[in-house]
This record gives C-alpha cells, sequence and structure tokens, in this order.
C-alpha cells in the first residue's frame, strides 16, 4: 500500500524564492489550463485534450514574452498542475454522475496567491534525490536541509513540497510499503465516540477528551483579537497572521499527535476494531458544532482505517442508524429513546447501563455481526490508498448525514 511520510524542511533564503517562484508557476499554469478550458465550454467548442493543453498552456507559453519565466522552474511542477486540473475535473464529472460517494464536489476554482497553502510536486521524472547527506535535491532549487525524524522505507515515487499558512515548509514522501501483520489476538473492541469522553471501548475504558482547541481559546482570542487591529495591506496585519495561523497550527499538530498515539495503541491490542459511522457534516451544523470539530472523529477513524489495513487487522463502521445507546447489551431489549442528560439507565432484565459502554459494547456486537460470513469467520476488508492527499487536490467531503443520538454533551 501506498503511504505518505511528511517531514520539516528549511529552505535558504534564496531557495525560499525558488520555492515562491515555482509556487507561482504551477498556480498560473494551473490558472491558464482551467480558463481555456472555460471558454472553450461557454463557446460549446469540443473538450481541449490534455496534450493539446499542456501544449498550449507550457510549451507555447514558454515563447511568449509573457510567459517567457516559466522555463525558470522545472517542466515536472508544471505538469503536475496540470495532472491537479485533470484530476479535479475527474472528481466533478463522477460527483455530479453519482460514481463519487459523499457530498457534491464543486468544479475547479483558480487558485489565488493569496491561499494559506501552496504545494508543488515532483516526480520520478524531474530526478529529485535524497542525497547521502540527509539533503533533498530538487530540480532548479537547490538542496533542502530536511528534519529527518524517521527513515523513508522505501525509494519515494513522488516527493510534494509544501507550505502551510504558518510559514513552514515540508517535504512530504509518497512510499510504496509493504504490510507489517502484528501477531494474532483474541481481543475485539468496539468504540462509541463522544464528547465528554472522547473514546469508550467495550472493556469499559473511557478516554478524556483532551479538548485541544478549548485550552488554545484564551490565546487564540487574544491574538485574533491583535489581528483586527492591524490595518489591513499593513506588513504589521501580516504578522499578526501569520502568528493566528502559527497558534491554530499548534493545535493541529498536538491534536493529530494525540491520535497517532490513541490509534496504534488500539490497533496493536486489538485484532478487529469496530466503530460508529458517524456524521460529522450533520454534527457540525448543531450547537455543538465547535466540541465536534475540535474532537477530530474523521481523522482518528481514518488513521484507525488504515493502520488496520497495513498491519493486518479488521476494521468496520456499523450502520449510523443502529439503536446502540437504546439496546440492552445482556439481552438485547430495545428500549424507548433517551435524552442525551440520561447517562446510564436500568433495563427491565435487571441490567445496569453506563449509556456510553452500553453503546460500544453495541457496537462491537454489531460490527461482529456484520463482519462474519456464513461460516463464522471474519472477513479483512481490501486496503486503503494513502492517508494524505496529494498537493492540489481536495479531499472528499465529509459523508452524510447522521443523527445526535449516542453524542455525549461536554
Amino acid at each position: 500500500m501506498q503511504l505518505r511520510y511528511k517531514y520539516r524542511v528549511y529552505p535558504t533564503l534564496s531557495q525560499q524564492e525558488a520555492l515562491a517562484r515555482a509556487f507561482g508557476c504551477a498556480r498560473v499554469v494551473f490558472n491558464d489550463g482551467l480558463r481555456i478550458r472555460q471558454q472553450a465550454r461557454q463557446a460549446e467548442l469540443p473538450h481541449v485534450p490534455n496534450g493539446e493543453l499542456s501544449k498550449r498552456v507550457i510549451t507555447e507559453a514558454k515563447k511568449t514574452p509573457e510567459r517567457a519565466w516559466l522555463g525558470e522552474v522545472s517542466a515536472v511542477v508544471l505538469q503536475q498542475a496540470l495532472a491537479d486540473l485533470n484530476t479535479a475535473y475527474r472528481n466533478f464529472f463522477a460527483s455530479i454522475s453519482g460514481k463519487r460517494k459523499g457530498r457534491r464536489v464543486a468544479p475547479p476554482r483558480f487558485r489565488s496567491r493569496k491561499d494559506n497553502r501552496q504545494a508543488i510536486r515532483f516526480t520520478k521524472n524531474s530526478r529529485f534525490k535524497v542525497l547521502d547527506n540527509g539533503r533533498l535535491r530538487l530540480p532548479k532549487i537547490g538542496d533542502l536541509n530536511v528534519r529527518w525524524s524517521r527513515s523513508l522505507p522505501a525509494d519515494p515515487s513522488s516527493v510534494t513540497v509544501i507550505k502551510d499558512a504558518a510559514g513552514r515548509y515540508f517535504a512530504s514522501f509518497v512510499v510504496q510499503t509493504t504490510d507489517e501483520p502484528l501477531p494474532q489476538t483474541d481481543a475485539d473492541v468496539g468504540i462509541d465516540l463522544g464528547l465528554t469522553h472522547f473514546a469508550v471501548l467495550s472493556d469499559g475504558t473511557k478516554v478524556t477528551a483532551p479538548k485541544f482547541l478549548r485550552r488554545a481559546a484564551r490565546k487564540l482570542k487574544r491574538l485574533q483579537q491583535d489581528l483586527s487591529r492591524k490595518q489591513r495591506g499593513s506588513a504589521n496585519r501580516k504578522k499578526a497572521v501569520v502568528k493566528v495561523a502559527r497558534a491554530h497550527a499548534r493545535v493541529a499538530d498536538s491534536r493529530r499527535d494525540w491520535q497517532h498515539k490513541l490509534s496504534t495503541a488500539i490497533i496493536r491490542d486489538n485484532q478487529a476494531v469496530y466503530v460508529e459511522d458517524l456524521c460529522v457534516v450533520g454534527l457540525g451544523r448543531t450547537r455543538l458544532a465547535k466540541s465536534v470539530h475540535d474532537a477530530g472523529w474523521s481523522q482518528f477513524t481514518a488513521m484507525l482505517e488504515y493502520k488496520a489495513a497495513r498491519y493486518g487487522r479488521t476494521f468496520a463502521r456499523i450502520d449510523r442508524f443502529a439503536p446502540t445507546s437504546r439496546t440492552c447489551s445482556v439481552c438485547g431489549r430495545l428500549d424507548g429513546p433517551k435524552p442525551l442528560n440520561i447517562r446510564s439507565w436500568t433495563c427491565p432484565c435487571g441490567a445496569v447501563h453506563d449509556r456510553d459502554i452500553n453503546a460500544a459494547m453495541n457496537v462491537l456486537a454489531q460490527g461482529r455481526w456484520d463482519n462474519s460470513n456464513a461460516c463464522g469467520a471474519q472477513v479483512r476488508p481490501a486496503l486503503v490508498p494513502a492517508p494524505r492527499e496529494e498537493a492540489g487536490i481536495r479531499p472528499d467531503a465529509a459523508r452524510s448525514t447522521r443523527s445526535v443520538e449516542g453524542t455525549s454533551v461536554p
């Protein structure tokens, strides 16, 4: 399967200028290609083929005085910008035709130099290379200083250089890896995700929600107030924007690191993991929106899914409309609806249930039932692609809706 390894890079001032030129050239090529196709559609002309589009916006454009500076960057960067445009169009057409699941994808839009995130991609054709001294050599940019937090398991097929809103630079490598099955274990677990407790496991373990955004709210409020006082277009306002972006980046990095550690521990200790098919989009429209987005359920379940595929574990989502909070995990009796302020209840059979633990046990039972065949054996799902998106390609929108039933209130 393909995995993405991301490292921090520290370009020099001259290398930052070269990267800025590459970001700008890739953006111009993308916008020129999008403009040509939009004009062809408005004039009711045939669709411009990929080869013809590349010839017009790259090869012929370099010969004109207005686009002569496109030759200052690697041609692979420009070709990959057009590849991103083609992918965006394919996703759009697949979405409106019903072939693509999830929310409808919007058509490609023009990129702006004011976008908070800039990215370019180099493939093997560009002959990028990781040198023996640990530096990353990129064509027409130079040797970048990379902070290697871990070694690459194989030769990368491509590298994406990213500049985020906080002004940080990253190198993201796509690597083809083989499965690394962990030793077999007899333990299975069902997970009920919530807000008061981030995750409640079917064995009774409760993981308290760290609430990284809530904890940083006071500092973020102060930085945002400082930003609002700065004059628009001034240099001080640009500095204040970067400070706000860095504060948000620290929150996101802390949440991601914590979720990686928790998901790795769950996958390591359990042979099968079952979770609810939550609807983050629907819950994000309620009064609990800030807490829902602070929890980061979608990112956590995505980590569980690709780690299970990599390490030979079973992962599955149960039906989002399954009444896990209203069903007795002992006798199976379906009780009536219960408001969220009721955290424990007693079944007529005499069993006393903690709402979240009972829901997690029902998630486990439902997952075992849905993922067993006629012989009762567990069915392993297919492998999943790399967890991080390619440069310039926006990830799929969130899934369809789900009720708030079963979600804890902070």
